[in-house]
C-alpha cells in the first residue's frame, strides 16, 4: 500500500510538472524573443527622428554611433533628385527584403545568419523611404532563457520529491496501523490473549482497531465465562461426592468398605484438580438474565429436605427459618441451588458430626438477606476465606464455593459478609438487591447498607435468638 501510494503521487506530481512546466517554458522563451525585438524596435526609432531631417552621410553615422548599435545597425537610403543611393553600416538583409519592406511601408523581421534583423521603414523629408536594419544576435534572443528553464526544472523536481515524501509519509501513516493490526491478529491466533492494538490512524483503521480490541476482550470474557461454568459444575459434583463420602464413612470395615472410601477419595482429589484448573481465569460476574428469578423460599425448602436426611445420619440439630411465604429474587435457580450446596457443603465438610446449623431467610422491600449458620470452631480469617484461591490449603478447600456465593450476590448488587453466628460458629450472610442496581464499590456500598440495614436489625436479633 506504502509504494503503490508513493507511485501514484509520482505519477500525478509529473504529469502536473510536464502540464505547468513545458507552456511555461515555451512562454519564457518567447517573451525573451519579444524583449528583444523590442529593444532592436528602440534604437530604429531613435534614427528616425534624423532621417526625416537630413541624409547627410556624416550627420547619420554620428547619430548611429550615439544609438550604440553601430556594429549592428545599418541605414539604407534610397537615390533620389541626383543623389546616388546610401547605405549606411554593415547591411546583412537580403536586397530584395529591404525592397519589400521600403515597397510595403511596414517593418519586418528576416532570418539572417546568426541571428535575425529588424528592417523598419522611415520617411525621409523628400517623400522616399529609407531602411533602418537593426541585427538582434541570436544570444540576445535566448538571453535568460536557459536560466529560467533551469530554475522550472529545479522547482519540479523539487514538486516531485516533495510529493513523493509527502505520500510516503502518508503511507507510513496508513501502513503501520493496519501491520500492528496484522501483528495484533497473528498474537490473538497464537493464544496471546493480551494482545491489543493503538486506536490512531486513520478513521477506518482506528474503527477496525476499536473492533479488534473489543472482539479481544469479548473472546478473553467468554474464556473466562467459560472456565467459570466448568469451575462451577465441578464444584457442584462435590454436593454428591459429600453424601458419598458420609455414606461410605458408615460402611464399617472390610475390604469392599475400604475400596468404596478410596475410590470417593480419588474421585474427590480429581475434582478438586478440575477445580483448582479451571480458576486460573479472572472471576467474571454472574449476572441473572431478564426475567430471571426464582422463590428463595422454595430452593431453601427443597435443599433442606436433601440435607436434612444426612444430617440426622450424622446427629445434628436443623433449624429453617422465614421460608414460611413465597420470596422472590432476581437469581437463577440453578445458581441459588449450587450456592446453598457450597455452603452446607461446607458446613458438613469442616464441621463435626453432630455439629448444629441454621438457614435463616428475612425479606424486605428492596433486599433479602440468607443466613447460614453453624455451632462449629468458626472461620480463623474471614477476608482469605472469601478471597478466592486462598482457600487451598490444609483441610482440602478449594475457595470456590465461596466465590460462587460471593458473584451471586454481587450480581444483584449485593455483597457477604462472614462473622460470628449466635450458635457460636461461623455466620455466612448474603446480601441479594431486590431493586435491580448495579454492583457498588465496597466503599459507598457499606454506606448504603448502614441506611438501608435499620430494617432487618430487629429481624435479625429475633432470628439469632430462636433456639
Amino acid at each position: 500500500m506504502r509504494w503503490a501510494l508513493v507511485r501514484v503521487c509520482l505519477a500525478i506530481a509529473a504529469m502536473v510538472v510536464v502540464a505547468f512546466a513545458v507552456p511555461l517554458g515555451l512562454v519564457i522563451k518567447e517573451m525573451a524573443r519579444d524583449r528583444a525585438f523590442s529593444n532592436a524596435e528602440r534604437e530604429a526609432a531613435a534614427v528616425a527622428p534624423a532621417l526625416s531631417i537630413t541624409t547627410d552621410r556624416d550627420q547619420l553615422e554620428k547619430v548611429v554611433a550615439s544609438a550604440g548599435a553601430d556594429s549592428g545597425m545599418a541605414v539604407h537610403i534610397p537615390a533620389g533628385e541626383g543623389k546616388a543611393a546610401l547605405d549606411i553600416g554593415r547591411q546583412r538583409a537580403a536586397g530584395k527584403d529591404i525592397a519589400t519592406v521600403r515597397k510595403l511601408g511596414r517593418a519586418s523581421t528576416t532570418e539572417v545568419p546568426g541571428g535575425s534583423v529588424l528592417l523598419q521603414p522611415v520617411a525621409l523629408s523628400s517623400g522616399e523611404i529609407s531602411v533602418v536594419e537593426v541585427f538582434v544576435p541570436e544570444s540576445e534572443v535566448s538571453n535568460g532563457v536557459g536560466t529560467a528553464w533551469a530554475v522550472l526544472a529545479g522547482v519540479g523536481i523539487a514538486l516531485i520529491v516533495g510529493s513523493v515524501a509527502v505520500a510516503d509519509r502518508l503511507g507510513v501513516r496508513m501502513v503501520q496501523p493496519a501491520q500492528r493490526l496484522v501483528e495484533g491478529a497473528h498474537e490473538l491466533g497464537e493464544g496471546k490473549l493480551g494482545a491489543r492494538v493503538p486506536e490512531e490512524g486513520p478513521t477506518e483503521l482506528r474503527l477496525a482497531a476499536v473492533a479488534f480490541n473489543s472482539m479481544a476482550d469479548q473472546v478473553v470474557q467468554l474464556l473466562a465465562n467459560e472456565r467459570e461454568l466448568a469451575a462451577d459444575l465441578s464444584h457442584r459434583l462435590r454436593t454428591p461426592l459429600t453424601v458419598l463420602r458420609l455414606n461410605a464413612a458408615s460402611l464399617g470395615d472390610g475390604p469392599a468398605a475400604e475400596q468404596t472410601r478410596t475410590a470417593v477419595a480419588q474421585l474427590e482429589r480429581e475434582v478438586d484438580t478440575i477445580i483448582r484448573t479451571a480458576r486460573e481465569a479472572k472471576p467474571q460476574t454472574v449476572a441473572a438474565g431478564p426475567g430471571a428469578g426464582c422463590d428463595a423460599a422454595e430452593v431453601v425448602r427443597e435443599r433442606m429436605r436433601f440435607w436434612s436426611a444426612l444430617a440426622e445420619d450424622e446427629g445434628r440439630k436443623v433449624r429453617v427459618a422465614g421460608v414460611e411465604r413465597p420470596v422472590r429474587i432476581p437469581v437463577a435457580r440453578a445458581d441459588l441451588v449450587a450456592a446453598l450446596d457450597a455452603l452446607l457443603g461446607n458446613v458438613f465438610r469442616h464441621t463435626p458430626e453432630g455439629t448444629a446449623f441454621a438457614v435463616d431467610v428475612h425479606n424486605s422491600e428492596d433486599a433479602v438477606i440468607m443466613l447460614v449458620s453453624d455451632a462449629g470452631s468458626g472461620i480463623r480469617d474471614p477476608e482469605a476465606a472469601m478471597a478466592r484461591g486462598r482457600g487451598s490449603g490444609s483441610d482440602g478447600s478449594t475457595g470456590l464455593g465461596l466465590d460462587i456465593v460471593r458473584r451471586l450476590a454481587e450480581s444483584t448488587g449485593g455483597d457477604v459478609r462472614i462473622g460470628s453466628s449466635m450458635l457460636g460458629g461461623t455466620e455466612v450472610r448474603i446480601w441479594i438487591q431486590l431493586d435491580g442496581r448495579e454492583p457498588e464499590r465496597k466503599g459507598h456500598r457499606g454506606a448504603v447498607r448502614r441506611r438501608r440495614r435499620g430494617r432487618l436489625v430487629s429481624t435479625f436479633n429475633r432470628s439469632r435468638s430462636l433456639p
